[in-house]
């Protein structure tokens, strides 16, 4: 049975009015990665981190899955062999979609975390400077989101499950955050058929077998479905 591995990334969820990062109109084009995105940033001014993150947990609460994560959801569900999901996105939209075997590479905006002990938990509605670990009692508690400068998380297992993959599948991804936008060319190597499913053509197209571009909520129902017959 063969085991699909999908790296997803902002693309996907852009049809579900979250802002990707690198396009024109980005997020990243109304802040400074720097003041927002890095542990520097943070130690800097800490209420502007949580103001930005507060700002994007309430708009990923109210954002919907759209067709692209609901097909994987379809995938997993119904694929004979195995389905991984791992994303770059921290909005938790795939899991609300009702896919079940997900790993977080950069964390997830509803999670908490204390730079002290290490200890997570589910995070408020908004978080503030105040706020206490709830472990260990300590200030200055992060959301448990991966800033630049960071290593993603669960990188040792994703490099056993890109190993073991048949098919690896890109979606929604710029192809210039590394280390996700090296995936396609080591699933290729570890001897996995390669596809990109993107609005566009991506820094990393060069990597992939196959190409498709487009909407997510076209071209990922037409893939899965394509996949699913057989």
């Amino acid at each position: 049975m063969e085991k699909i591995v999908i790296l997803t990334g902002a693309g996907i969820s852009a049809e579900s009015g979250l802002g990707t990062f690198r396009d024109e109109g980005g997020i990243w084009t109304q802040y400074a990665l720097e003041d927002v995105a890095t542990p520097e940033g943070f130690a800097r001014d800490p209420v502007l981190v949580h103001e930005f993150y507060n700002a994007r947990r309430a708009q990923a609460a109210e954002a919907e899955p759209n067709p692209a994560h609901k097909a994987l959801a379809l995938l997993e569900a119904e694929h004979k062999g195995e389905v991984l999901i791992v994303t770059q996105n921290v909005d938790g939209l795939h899991e609300r979609a009702g896919c079940r075997n997900v790993l977080h590479m950069h964390g997830q905006l509803d999670r908490a975390l204390c730079g002290g002990c290490g200890h997570r938990w589910e995070a408020p509605p908004a978080m503030a400077v105040e706020d206490a670990c709830q472990a260990c009692g300590a200030r200055g508690v992060r959301p448990d989101v991966v800033w630049f400068g960071e290593m993603p998380y669960h990188m040792d297992r994703i490099d056993r499950e890109l190993a073991e993959a048949d098919i690896f599948a890109a979606i929604g991804t710029s192809g210039q955050v590394y280390p996700a936008a090296a995936f396609g060319q080591l699933a290729g190597a570890y001897g996995a058929r390669t596809v990109e499913l993107n609005l566009e053509r991506s820094a990393a197209s060069e990597d992939f077998s196959e190409l498709r571009h487009g909407p997510a909520s076209q071209v990922v129902p037409a893939w899965v479905e394509e996949v699913l017959r057989g």
